[in-house]
């Protein structure tokens, strides 16, 4: 097994076409979850991201092998220096602009798109590990990225439920029954970080709305309470926690 390896990492054609098959998996299985989920980067993005950063990386192992065998000359008599790390870079340096573009702003001050930006710069740097041949940190490091992105969502969410901040958004009546929504807050406990008013007027089927930021009371505040004890009110049209 060990002379296996040893035989896959070196050049040769076999290896060349390992890693880019390597480099497609690693993107297409990230790039497959993301599109599940309607995500703005989805499975082709990821795996041309991936193939990508392979291809850039065996150009530069192509290139060294090149300078010290079949253009040993050239170098000799041009002084060339070579550096293949500068590729790699490079090609970080290129996705952190893709990645740029995913990230969006969505209503009620939340952004979306950060989990697939920073897909795509691990799937990049999949890429990265394909192209060089280094095999057991693709296997290891998709492992790992797939069950972060994958299947620790839901455990993010329960871990900010549990934490005594909430954010909500309120739609209302009237801005006059703003002081109202406050009050019914503070007599649960709770403490009012911030009130942010979004709309002041009706607007379409749009009613005034504010977000507000709140820190609830240790021994009688939880998520549910809150929410209930809001969407309770009379003036109160609809009211929602955000979760980023």
């Amino acid at each position: 097994m060990h002379s296996v390896i040893v035989y896959l990492r070196e050049f040769h054609f076999l290896s060349v076409v390992l890693r880019l098959l390597l480099a497609v998996a690693a993107g297409g299985v990230i790039g497959y979850g993301r599109s599940s989920k309607q995500r703005n980067a989805g499975l082709r993005t990821y795996i041309l991201v991936s193939i990508g950063a392979a291809l850039t990386v065996l150009i530069s192992v192509y290139e060294k092998e090149m300078l010290t065998g079949s253009w040993a000359w050239l170098s000799a008599v041009t002084d060339v220096k070579f550096d293949g790390t500068r590729y790699a870079a490079q090609v970080i340096s290129g996705i952190g602009f893709l990645a740029a573009g995913t990230i969006i702003g969505v209503e009620h001050q939340q952004v979306s798109g950060l989990t697939s930006a920073i897909g795509l710069i691990a799937a990049a740097a999949l890429g990265i590990a394909s192209g060089a041949g280094f095999y057991e940190c693709v296997i290891i490091g998709l492992v790992l990225i797939i069950i972060s992105m994958e299947y620790m969502h839901p455990l993010e969410i329960a871990f900010k439920r549990k934490l005594h901040n909430i954010t909500l958004f309120v739609e209302f009546r009237s801005i006059d029954d703003m002081s109202k929504i406050s009050e019914t807050v503070r007599n649960l406990g709770a403490q009012v970080f911030d009130i942010d008013i979004e709309r002041t007027q009706p607007e379409g089927d749009k009613h005034p709305s504010a977000i507000m930021t709140l820190k609830l009371a240790r021994d009688r505040g939880s998520h549910s309470a809150m929410l209930s004890s809001v969407a309770e009110l009379e003036c109160v049209y609809s009211v929602q926690e955000l979760i980023s």
